[in-house]
Formats: C-alpha cells, structure tokens, sequence
C-alpha cells in the first residue's frame, strides 16, 4: 500500500515538528518519529496504530 501526504499534510507536519520542538527540545524528534512510524506500519499492514 502506498501512504502518500497531500502538500497540506505535509506543512500540518512540519508546523506540528517546529511546534513541539519549541516546546521541548526532543518532542519535534519523537512526534516526527512516531507519525513516521504510523505512516509506515499503515504501509505495511494496511492499519493504523
């Protein structure tokens, strides 16, 4: 399965990275990380977390 991001999605995504990182230096990591997980495993298995 293909997990494609509209170009909306993808500046939510980056606002929502910068967002978090202002707020605590990691969470823009670890957000970023866990959507990319999501991202994938809905790739591979057809289902969300």
């Amino acid at each position: 399965m293909n997990v494609d991001f509209s170009s909306d999605a993808e500046q939510d995504l980056v606002d929502g990275y910068w967002f978090y990182e202002f707020q605590n230096k990691s969470a823009g990591h670890h957000f970023r990380s866990s959507l990319l997980a999501d991202a994938e495993r809905l790739r591979t298995t057809g289902v969300g977390s």
